[in-house]
């Protein structure tokens, strides 16, 4: 009895080659490369390979804001982590006095913030405002998950890096309890 190979459908035949003709015309839009540039200079996304980045962009949302505008609010549900690609946004803790609120840091070009959304569901802890035009791309929790889930070891380099930056804030706030320098103006 001779084995007969069965054939793919054309049906699923034509949707991989859609999906494949889409993500080599997002592989040369310029301004996903430039977006994959400014990702792997960043702290979070470092290391990681360019294959891996390509992939990691078309989940990320680009949005634009205005000065003043509210990113988010302290309080409100941590759904994602921004990414300034170009502007500036100021992080503010609510202050002892009712309406009041204190800035404890500047983010500017290339920095990201809201990273503690990507591993818990917890309330912000702050206010992030912009303070002049500004373009972020936006990762999702949920987009977040659904891809460490198909690639752990997306997942694995995804959370040393962000080990290290979260890292870094403790060791920053330390350093700033102990010298007695109050909130910080800068990027931690």
């Amino acid at each position: 009895m001779a084995r007969m190979i069965a054939r793919p459908d054309r049906a699923r035949v034509a949707a991989v080659r859609e999906r494949l003709a889409r993500f080599l015309g997002f592989l040369k839009d310029p301004e996903h490369r430039r977006r994959a540039e400014l990702l792997a200079h960043n702290p979070l996304f470092e290391g990681l390979p360019r294959r891996t980045m390509f992939r990691l962009l078309p989940k990320m949302f680009a949005k634009d804001y205005a000065p003043a505008d509210v990113v988010f609010r302290a309080g409100d549900p941590g759904r994602g982590l921004f990414v300034i690609i170009e502007g500036e946004v100021e992080i503010l803790r609510p202050g002892s006095d009712a309406g009041e609120e204190q800035r404890i840091a500047v983010f500017g070009d290339n920095t990201a913030f809201g990273e503690l959304a990507l591993i818990d569901d917890q309330p912000r802890s702050a206010t992030a405002r912009v303070t002049k035009p500004t373009r972020m791309l936006i990762l999702y929790r949920t987009d977040f998950e659904s891809m460490i889930v198909g690639d752990p070891k997306i997942g694995v380099a995804l959370a040393r890096n962000l080990n290290r930056v979260l890292a870094r804030y403790v060791r920053r706030a330390s350093l700033q309890d102990r010298t007695g320098s109050g909130a910080g103006t800068s990027a931690p």
